[in-house]
């Protein structure tokens, strides 16, 4: 065990050096030095408790989702009922109290219709969705059941965490912290942002998209009162539009949605020099794009947005391409929100704020100070310990230790890990665990000694044996850490991620280093007695 050939020992301090030199730049930082730009700099991103940053609580509506589902529902149904063969004629359609109600033109079609209605139903899952019942001969009612209502509200936020993560993640913030909290609440920290109004902007905006036909039917009049025609809704004009404080009236059902994007750019239009975002469509976007605009041509169509008109423009000839342009007096920096938005797909349930703080970064400068201080008041005991107890094996012990510090760092930081006020006390933890691997070895070549052992040999086995003890409870830990890891959130996994990384280095700069050092000592002075 003693023996390192010189390809090992390259091997070894490669891998030390290349960990240490990782951390530098997060030392640079802390220190206030300026890091050169032309080098890589890997850093320690800091937490919320200790970089400050803002906080924001979000909540959705489940009564939206629910809506939204009987909305859909109903655009299935009409499509089945329609691509039936023969085709199924429904009319009276209702969507009070919840349910789905329709009147059979032909009762002799119950039975097809029964049948069409099953799958969506049922639902692919192992419970039921919807109960379908008949009333009168003729009428098909459709009520979500709540275990179904259930689900969906569980598939819409989690849908929605994921939306408002890539969301964060575009905008060129480290390491947020993005968890569901109870059924319909979503906890966003992002450290380092101390202004969270463009945060609450972004995840504020559902970024529902819609192109759907003008219904060129309605009365102006009657628009202006809120009545729509049969089949049809009411949507305002955006603020900023030309036509703001004003609305159309748009068919219901039969539009497009932004589901299909797989592209959105903020881009100028050269003809006007504004600001518009620039979409693309999927293969099969583009082809219902194309069709709406192939067998609407010279019809208004409106580009809705959150609910919002932003423009009408009229369908001159088909477009094919599968993209096209959103404007709406947009600026350069609203445009590029939008894109983002678009690109990381719609909410599919509206959030709102509930709760915001901001934390500052003078108590995370406190934390840091107070960390460092008790990680300094530990390392300097440790040392003095270990140079007392062992002598030179002590010595070893403390420049191990330095090496572990440096070498955590420097993982955090190619990691791309966020270090968190639990996180720093892991640290403090993590100095006198790693010095716990050199006890162990050292009290153990002492017995050999007193077994009469020769030098060598009393090392080689204390390494040995030690060695058994160090890696049976470093897998114990290592057990536990990944657990806290999977299981906690927040602060606990900031305290697992350091305790893992730290187990490793730990053992590594323990065993393995200091073994090569005393290893080489022994080659070189070849003493005939061990001061321990």
């Amino acid at each position: 065990m003693l023996e390192f050939p010189t390809w090992k020992k390259i091997w070894l301090w490669g891998l030390t050096l290349v960990a240490c030199l990782a951390a530098l730049p997060s030392i640079f930082s802390a220190a206030n030095v300026a890091w050169p730009t032309s080098l890589p700099d890997p850093e320690v991103n800091l937490g919320l408790d200790l970089a400050g940053g803002s906080h924001i609580l979000l909540e959705a509506d489940p009564e939206q989702v629910a809506s939204q589902r009987l909305e859909n529902m109903e655009e299935s149904v009409r499509t089945l009922m329609r691509q039936a063969e023969p085709a199924i004629r429904i009319g009276d359609v209702s969507t009070n109290n919840g349910r789905l109600a329709f009147l059979l033109d032909n009762p002799a079609d119950l039975d097809r219709a029964r049948e069409i209605l099953l799958p969506i139903v049922n639902g692919t899952g192992l419970t039921r969705e919807w109960d379908l019942s008949i009333t009168d001969g003729q009428r098909m009612i459709l009520a979500p059941t709540q275990t179904g209502l259930s689900n969906a509200v569980t598939q819409a936020m989690d849908s929605a965490t994921e939306v408002v993560r890539k969301r964060i993640d575009a905008l060129g913030t480290r390491e947020p912290t993005i968890i569901r909290q109870g059924d319909t609440r979503i906890v966003v920290q992002v450290p380092g942002l101390q202004d969270p109004d463009q945060l609450k902007d972004l995840l504020g905006q559902t970024a529902k998209l819609e192109f759907k036909l003008v219904d060129q039917s309605a009365l102006p009049t009657d628009v202006a009162e809120g009545i729509a025609p049969p089949g049809s809704e009411i949507f305002p004009y955006a603020a900023g539009t030309p036509f703001e404080g004003t609305s159309l009236a748009v068919r219901r059902l039969g539009g497009i949605r932004g589901d299909n994007l797989t592209n959105a750019q903020q881009g100028v239009n050269p003809q006007t020099n504004e600001a518009v975002v620039n979409i693309t469509f999927d293969q099969q976007g583009g082809a219902k794009f194309a069709k709406l605009t192939t067998e609407n041509v010279n019809k208004p169509f409106a580009i809705i947005l959150d609910g919002e008109i932003l423009s009408a423009p009229n369908i001159n000839e088909p477009i094919l391409g599968g993209s096209a342009q959103i404007s709406g007096s947009f600026t350069v920096e609203s445009a590029n929100q939008l894109a983002i938005a678009l690109r990381s797909g719609a909410l599919p349930v509206d959030l709102k704020v509930i709760e915001e703080r901001t934390v500052g970064p003078d108590l995370g400068a406190d934390s840091i100070r107070k960390g460092l201080l008790a990680m300094m008041i530990g390392s300097v005991a440790v040392i003095v310990l270990m140079i007392v107890s062992y002598g030179r094996f002590g010595i070893y012990a403390t420049i191990a230790l330095g090496f572990n510090v440096l070498m955590i760092l420097g993982i955090m930081a190619g990691l791309n890990t966020t270090l968190t006020l639990p996180g720093l006390a892991g640290f403090v933890l993590t100095i006198g665990a790693a010095v716990d691997a050199n006890v162990l070895v050292n009290e153990r070549i002492r017995e050999e000694r007193k077994r009469g052992r020769r030098v060598v040999a009393a090392v080689e086995t204390g390494y040995k044996e030690a060695s058994r003890a160090i890696y049976d409870a470093n897998i114990t830990n290592f057990i536990a850490g990944v657990l806290l890891f999977l299981f906690g959130s927040g602060p606990v996994r900031g305290f697992a991620v350091v305790l893992v990384i730290g187990l490793f280095t730990s053992v590594f700069t323990a065993v393995v280093l200091t073994r090569m050092w005393v290893a080489g000592w022994l080659r070189r002075a070849r003493p005939s007695d061990l001061s321990l």
